[in-house]
């Protein structure tokens, strides 16, 4: 993966800039980069210093079956200040790989070696440049990742922080599912303002229709979608990949029996710390990500972007660190990862498939590549033909609360509804402000039938418009499907004996009328203002079915809802004094409404709105 850092005219700029100082101690010896103490080793790498253009180099990477190779480089010049507080080694390829491939994504990390010394890492590039230049970031720098002060954290807690997410008002799954696509494009913003290439993203167990839908939910998070192999796909008996200088450094997102990673390249090892990227992956600073081994199989040259053609190998560390100028990565560490089960039965199969999966475990990218994985998984066998229907079931365990458990129904909108409520539900829950989450486990269910089921209210009639309180009133409803023709059914609803005279409003309608009804009724249902909260407002909105016929007969307010708790039997007179204005705890009136919901397994989108007249 390698970065654009500058335009032309900015890099020209940087190049005859050059700080003035003294380049040496007075003992004629170079200085140990400050912060480096005990770890800068002048024997092993170069210090800018002693860097000046026309020396030869070198990198090591793979760009193939062949495994590390050595690429010939030039050094143009050494440029201070590339960005605030930062400089950089301008090399030029040499070899003729380099000039017919072209920057390649993958190569990120390469390490760059002067006088047999280290001096950095492949890191960026200038897009369309004739030439095979490359900007690389000094060892120095990335040595220095990890070592500002800050403090390890979970899992859990890592990522950014501040997302647009509204806990104040009633959840709104769909403005949910935008905020959070939204939050993604901002942490790559900088990425793609700075000219990056693509990131790989590998995958496998995905057929080439399902990667091509992929594609166009990935590009616009700076991936691009390539197909590999899956773990353990090197050759039996052959020996193990090591995590070395100019090894592929792989980070799989998920595993299993689908998989989808993105890789770099290894630039140095020191003990059991694992140095790569010469950037930063999404520059979290501490994280903590699956680390693995990844075999290349060729270099793919590309007009638009070359990339290495890689498989992830095996899962052998965790990364820790992620900064500007590179990441850090932890041989034998264990990252914590989500089991993901996703069962999926369609017209077109023959059996039920079972996918068994791994999910990295990261506050923004989970919900992401979750998001993805069953997308992946229920394309498998092609995209949905136009009629269709999705019955699902998803269940997110959490541990030391409650699981968020929801079955539903979808017709004629492809994998939009059900993606956006689990996507929404997991990213709530892993983005919440109370308290961490941890996620033990995420299970998806589909079965997906080539019919439409999407029906309208074809006529609503009441058997008599004018009734006295205690009596009951039928409602007949036709309901047309286009394939399925008109079907009748009855509903009886009996008036309240102490319903007082006068006009009221009786509703028929299907699951998106019905929530938005609740919601206005009894929003605190749908407010989150604790953990658990938000666990019984996600239930309370994903469990409202769609293949139900709902009725509706509004009542007169009385008693209220304080806070979140309903008093819908308070008196009169205490109500009044619960609604003084000037109390600080939230009081609305509690609504009322008379219920009742048929199973039509049909999704009815419009509604009807009758008067019923309750006489003396």
């Amino acid at each position: 993966m390698f970065r654009l850092r500058h335009n032309f005219l900015f890099f020209g700029f940087c190049i005859c800039a050059g700080l003035t100082g003294p380049l040496y101690g007075t003992d004629g010896e170079v200085p140990v980069p400050a912060g480096l103490e005990g770890l800068w080793d002048s024997a092993r790498y170069i210090s800018l210093e002693e860097i000046v253009p026309g020396m030869e180099a070198y990198c090591l990477t793979e760009y193939g079956v062949a495994g590390i190779e050595k690429f010939g480089l030039e050094v143009v010049d050494v440029v201070r200040n590339i960005d605030p507080g930062r400089d950089a080694v301008l090399v030029r390829g040499t070899d003729e790989r380099f000039k017919k491939t072209g920057p390649v994504a993958g190569c990120s990390g390469s390490p760059v070696y002067i006088d047999g010394r280290l001096a950095g890492a492949l890191a960026f590039t200038w897009p369309y440049a004739k030439d095979p230049l490359y900007g690389a970031t000094p060892i120095a720098e990335m040595l220095a990742v990890g070592r500002g002060g800050q403090s390890d954290v979970s899992g859990e807690r890592a990522g950014p922080a501040g997302l647009a997410l509204d806990f104040t008002a009633p959840i709104d799954l769909v403005e949910t599912d935008g905020r959070l696509r939204e939050s993604l494009v901002g942490a790559n913003r900088g990425r793609r303002a700075a000219g990056y290439l693509p990131c790989p993203l590998v995958t496998s167990g995905l057929p080439a229709s399902v990667r091509e839908q992929l594609s166009a939910i990935a590009e616009p998070f700076g991936l691009m979608v390539v197909a590999g192999g899956g773990a353990g796909s090197h050759p039996a008996g052959a020996e193990s990949a090591r995590l070395v200088p100019g090894a592929s450094l792989a980070v799989p997102m998920v595993s299993g029996d689908i998989s989808m990673s993105t890789y770099g390249t290894v630039t140095e090892v020191v003990g059991d710390k694992v140095y790569g990227f010469g950037h930063s992956l999404m520059g979290y600073g501490p994280i903590d990500m699956p680390m693995a081994t990844a075999k290349v199989h060729t270099v793919v040259s590309n007009v638009a972007s070359s990339f290495k053609l890689a498989s992830v190998l095996e899962t052998v560390g965790a990364l820790t660190t992620d900064e500007a100028t590179g990441v850090i990565g932890q041989i034998g560490g264990r990252a914590k990862t989500i089991p993901l089960t996703i069962g999926v039965e369609r017209y077109n199969d023959v059996s039920r498939r079972l996918y068994n999966c791994r999910l990295l475990n990261n506050r923004l990218l989970s919900p992401f590549y979750f998001r993805m994985a069953v997308a992946g998984a229920a394309l498998q066998l092609g995209d949905l033909p136009p009629d269709h229907t999705i019955e699902y079931k998803g269940v997110i365990g959490i541990r030391g609360a409650e699981s968020v458990t929801f079955e539903n129904i979808s017709s004629g909108v492809g994998l939009n509804e059900l993606i956006i409520e689990s996507y929404s539900a997991l990213g709530l829950l892993m983005n919440n402000p109370y308290q961490n989450v941890d996620i033990e486990s995420v299970t998806f269910d589909l079965r997906i039938s080539p019919e439409s089921i999407i029906s309208h209210l074809w006529s609503v009639d009441l058997s008599d418009s004018q009734v006295k309180a205690g009596e009951t009133v039928e409602v007949g409803v036709v309901v047309e499907s286009v394939l399925a023709g008109k079907k009748k059914y009855q509903c009886r609803l009996d008036i309240p004996e102490e319903l007082a005279p006068g006009r009221y409003e009786l509703t028929v309608c299907g699951q998106r009328d019905y929530e938005q009804f609740l919601v206005k009724s009894v929003p605190h249902r749908f407010i989150a203002q604790s953990l658990p909260g938000l666990v019984d407002a996600l239930n309370n909105s994903l469990r409202i079915a769609r293949g139900k016929l709902y009725f509706l007969l509004a009542l007169p307010p009385g008693g209220v809802i304080v806070d979140s708790a309903e008093l819908p039997d308070l008196p009169a007179t205490k109500t009044l004094v619960l609604q003084d204005a000037k109390r600080v705890v939230r009081i609305l009136p509690h609504s009322h409404w008379l219920e009742r919901s048929l199973e039509i397994e049909r999704i009815v989108i419009d509604k009807s709105v009758l008067r019923i007249t309750v006489e003396k």
